[in-house]
């Protein structure tokens, strides 16, 4: 085992409503363009539920990667928050089965504590009346922020990534 810290980059949404699938799409976009050295780990998590803990125990370190919707922002709007965020404002939201502060905290009752850092993009789409994959334009158009983002994050933690030849 490495004694570099392990890293996980936990991409949660639903694909097949719009918007909401935001945290795939990254997931996919950063498998597709980089290769990642052994202590980071790259998670699509879909809807997100209990079943999340067995990741978080490997991890010193989660950068969560979000769908958000409610913020008072323009669609497409990056946003960093922390988890503590999530329980204080109640104001940041995804359409999954159970909220990331459940899990989070679900977590720290079974002694599992790494390190969160969480960024999420303000939705323009998500309630639809049938299912639909893909991003509205506004979204698609914060993908590669998104991705520059991320590599920073991972650059300020000493790591280096490589692109995909």
């Amino acid at each position: 085992m490495s004694d570099q810290p392990q890293i996980l980059i936990l991409c949660i949404g639903n694909s097949l409503l719009l918007d909401e699938g935001f945290g795939p799409w990254i997931a996919n976009e950063l498998l597709l363009r980089y290769v990642f050295p052994a202590e980071v780990t790259i998670l699509d998590r879909g809807v997100m539920g209990m079943a999340i803990l067995a990741d978080l125990r490997q991890a010193d370190e989660v950068l969560i990667i979000d769908a958000l919707d409610n913020t008072g922002q323009a669609p497409g709007t990056i946003m960093e928050f922390r988890p503590e965020d999530l329980a204080a404002q109640q104001i940041f939201h995804g359409a999954h089965d159970i909220s990331m502060i459940d899990v989070i905290r679900a977590a720290s009752l079974v002694g599992i504590n790494p390190s969160f850092t969480c960024y999420g993009v303000q939705v323009k789409e998500i309630s639809l009346a049938e299912y639909q994959i893909g991003l509205t334009p506004e979204v698609l158009a914060a993908v590669p922020l998104m991705i520059d983002i991320i590599i920073a994050w991972l650059d300020q933690r000493g790591v280096a990534v490589q692109p995909v030849e």
